[in-house]
């Protein structure tokens, strides 16, 4: 009796140790120490990082290091485990590097074919779209030209791949594939535009299909998918050129759809989401709009809140916070911050970009490369610290800015810019 009391007693402390291991894991992708795909763990754009500098000094925080040698494109940084991961365009074929935190460079592999165009309006913005995703232990990388790949973090190792349009019998979109992947468990949710399959679930471990679904089609959205709980089903939200569309995450059955088209039928920002409310935002000529998911059993109805021409998002992406949205608009030029409920306009300033949320703070980077760290305030708009971002390019500055470990990131053309943003 007593062995198998100590057997117990030893499994359960092993269990135990597991749980908390497994909990520290999962808290470390939010607490600031990883930011391990497009727009953070939550796809929210908000570090629960804290402990940053709330003003900065003349001419902006301490530049510590630049990377150079990236190639051409708008793929943003993530970290995951003490390394840097990002996309580039290295002559025709999308390349992904890894860097550890000092810059170096750790490996860089090729993954396939990129995008190119004929298209007049298109071909100066050629280059990497997509930012890779992190999952224990592995970088999910969607190129440009379709081809999805799964590469071991530490080495570049390519576990699987598949190329979405042979695989899905999928026409190539006029901008290239944009969307970053989203991981969740063991499922890789990803859209390849195709016959068969416009939306599908992957396998993560081996690329094997779990499902698809053509239950919405149409022109291509270069959205990325968002998850959501509402009505008893979790929910995958994104869009098409012309819709915005939530899928039942089990089996992409469509659970609802809401028109939301503009001039070129391009909706490039992601939906914004708090309880039972969906926020959609786009440029060229439209606006954004609010509305409310309801459910009715296993029925998911719509109802439009408000819409409105501010803040006609056009893809630099739109934060949700405490009761208030901020983001920049297109035609109604300017950063904004509106109220969520009412679309009340609360301030306005010049400027349009891209942001993100760490600490009280927004971080604004205007895509001519100012960059602004505003207070996240909606009683007046207060900007504490600006700087010109250096230029690694020709082309605007359409990454997503980062704030991780401390860390300010911003890519622009062929250059990584970090910049210690910690209080002292």
């Amino acid at each position: 009796m007593k062995n198998i009391c100590d057997i117990s007693s030893r499994f359960f402390r092993s269990f135990n140790t597991l749980i908390l291991l497994a909990l520290f894991v999962s808290l470390s992708a939010q607490d600031g120490k990883d930011w391990p795909c497009f727009h953070g763990a939550d796809r929210s754009n908000k570090s629960l990082e804290t402990g940053l500098l709330k003003e900065w000094p003349k001419g902006g925080p301490k530049l510590l290091w630049t990377i150079s040698g990236i190639g051409e494109g708008y793929s943003s940084v993530i970290l995951a485990g003490g390394f840097i991961y990002t996309e580039g365009r290295l002559g025709d074929q999308t390349a992904v590097f890894c860097f550890d935190l000092t810059g170096k460079l750790i490996w860089k592999k090729t993954c396939g074919k990129a995008w190119n165009t004929s298209l007049s309006w298109a071909s100066t913005y050629i280059g990497s779209r997509s930012t890779p995703t992190f999952s224990d232990g592995v970088l999910y990388i969607l190129g440009e030209g379709g081809r999805l790949a799964a590469l071991d973090a530490k080495s570049g190792r390519e576990i699987w791949a598949k190329e979405l349009t042979t695989s899905f019998d999928a026409g190539m979109p006029d901008y290239g594939y944009a969307e970053s992947v989203l991981v969740e468990g063991d499922n890789l949710y990803v859209r390849p535009l195709g016959k068969k399959g416009y939306s599908v679930c992957l396998n993560k471990k081996n690329g094997e299909i779990v499902w698809t679904s053509n239950d919405i089609t149409g022109k291509e959205g270069y959205t990325s998918f968002v998850s959501k709980d509402f009505g008893g089903y979790h929910q995958l939200i994104a869009s098409t050129g012309n819709t915005y569309f939530g899928l039942d995450s089990k089996n992409g059955k469509l659970l609802w759809k809401i028109d939301f088209a503009n001039q070129r039928d391009l909706n490039i920002t992601d939906a914004v989401t708090n309880n039972e409310y969906v926020f959609v935002s786009c440029g060229y000529g439209k606006g954004s709009m609010l509305f409310k998911l309801k459910s009715s059993g296993k029925t998911i109805t719509t109802e439009k809140v408000w819409e409105s021409d501010l803040m006609d998002n056009h893809h630099g992406g739109v934060i949700y916070h405490d009761g208030f949205l901020y983001g920049s608009g297109t035609n109604k030029r300017g950063w904004f911050c509106l109220d969520f409920i009412t679309w009340k306009q609360m301030w306005n300033t010049n400027g349009k970009g891209s942001l993100t949320y760490a600490d009280g703070m927004v971080y604004l980077l205007d895509e001519r490369g100012s960059m602004k760290l505003v207070k996240a305030s909606s009683s007046k708009y207060e900007c504490t610290g600006e700087f010109t971002a250096p230029k690694g390019g020709d082309s605007y500055y359409w990454a997503h800015p980062v704030v991780c470990g401390g860390r300010l990131y911003i890519r622009h053309g062929d250059k990584i810019f970090a910049y210690d943003i910690k209080a002292k």
